[in-house]
């Protein structure tokens, strides 16, 4: 199990998935391995050949990308990143910073926006405490050529959107004084990129029209230039190695399920909860004929256990599933969340579906970022986190 585990891990967030996002083909490269596991496993298709086809805009950044302060490069990724929204650009320009000192001076700050901005960077510092005069300054509503804003950490998103100028994340580490910036960036938007779920399930003994549903979404940040790639080790690599996992599991003659078990590896997670919210606008079976959703998002790690979102929402099947853990000792905690639209259980729930969204807790911090890597993903909680599944499994078929 924890061998496979590491398998799965390992492959999708190599490099040559390119970040599973929708640069290169790496969302259909990692469809196209989870299909291949799903008919390993004997799993049937509920779909277009265990596909279901879908669009959406996206904001993609394929080409050049780079960050000079004065005559320091900075590096992709380590040091800046480009917000999701930002358009292409380039050039050399002088700088101009903007932090709470400034905007505590009525006067300075008056004289500061009455500045011909057009071919100037504003940097806004807000030093982790953000004023809305600064937080006003982001939205370039002074029309700056680009905005640099310093952060504590990079966490890298993605945009359905595009503005009409670059913001550039630098780390607040890495921020140098200087009196200009250069930088190059390349935005790729795509107004109707078309990607997939990948959907299989094995018929159940007893029960064949009910449905236990399992579902992880596979895509990720993608690539931020030609050489930099996020590889989403944890989010959500681990998912669905749980996935996978659970899938082998019930694939086998003596695991056979009383009710039937689909197993929905979403898209579009990242950008939106794209996925799993078309689902739930074209279901392949009814969405009254499921029992109970189980999403899985971040599976990494675990030594503080694990969170249900919807817990307070689904008291009796959240009790179950803590009394299971209790009995077991299979991890330190199951705590319980209210809900939350963070993840691809919540337009199920929203649709009426019972649901649960579990995510590990404790150990790395990495989380959108060139850092949450397989090699240093520990998987050291996985087993016990699948053997409280399948057990809450049973609980719920019976």
């Amino acid at each position: 199990m924890y061998f496979y585990a590491r398998k799965v891990v390992d492959t999708m967030a190599s490099e040559s998935m390119h970040g599973r996002g929708y640069i290169n083909d790496g969302d259909k490269i990692a469809a196209n391995y989870i299909k291949t596991e799903f008919k390993k496993f004997g799993l049937r298709s509920l779909g277009d050949d265990y596909y279901q086809l879908f669009s959406f805009p996206v904001n993609t950044f394929p080409g050049s990308v780079s960050v000079k302060l004065g005559e320091q490069e900075l590096v992709t990724g380590k040091d800046y990143i480009f917000s999701p929204h930002s358009s292409s650009s380039n050039g050399k320009y002088s700088i101009v910073v903007a932090d709470e000192k400034l905007v505590k001076k009525k006067k300075k700050f008056d004289k500061f926006l009455k500045q011909d901005f057009s071919n100037k960077i504003i940097v806004v510092n807000d030093t982790g405490k953000q004023t809305e005069l600064l937080h006003n300054l982001i939205g370039n509503t002074l029309k700056a050529k680009a905005i640099v804003t310093l952060k504590d950490k990079l966490t890298l998103s993605m945009a359905q959107e595009v503005n009409d100028y670059p913001i550039i994340e630098i780390l607040r580490t890495s921020y140098i004084k200087s009196k200009e910036i250069s930088f190059d960036i390349e935005n790729k938007f795509i107004p109707n990129y078309q990607s997939q779920n990948v959907i299989g399930y094995i018929q159940g003994s007893e029960q064949p029209d009910s449905f236990l549903v399992f579902s992880a979404h596979y895509d990720h940040l993608g690539q931020m230039g030609k050489e930099v790639y996020f590889p989403g080790a944890n989010d959500n690599a681990s998912g669905c190695a749980m996935l996978l996992n659970l899938a082998k599991y019930y694939s086998l003659p003596e695991h056979k399920p009383k009710c039937s078990i689909a197993f929905i590896a979403f898209c579009g997670e990242e950008v939106g909860l794209l996925g799993s919210k078309y689902y739930t606008e074209h279901p392949l079976f009814p969405l009254k004929n499921i029992k109970f959703l189980l999403n899985m998002d971040i599976m990494g790690t675990g030594e503080d256990g694990i969170t249900a979102v919807n817990g307070s929402v689904f008291k009796k099947e959240f009790s179950a599933l803590k009394q299971i853990n209790s009995e077991n000792y299979f991890i330190k905690d199951v705590k319980m969340r209210g809900k939350a639209a963070n993840s691809d259980h919540y337009f199920f729930s929203e649709n009426g579906v019972k649901a649960f969204f579990i995510y590990s807790m404790g150990g790395i911090k990495a989380y959108h970022d060139i850092y949450d890597r397989a090699e240093t993903l520990p998987l050291n909680e996985f087993e016990n986190l699948f053997k409280l599944i399948t057990k809450f499994g049973e609980y719920l078929q019976n």
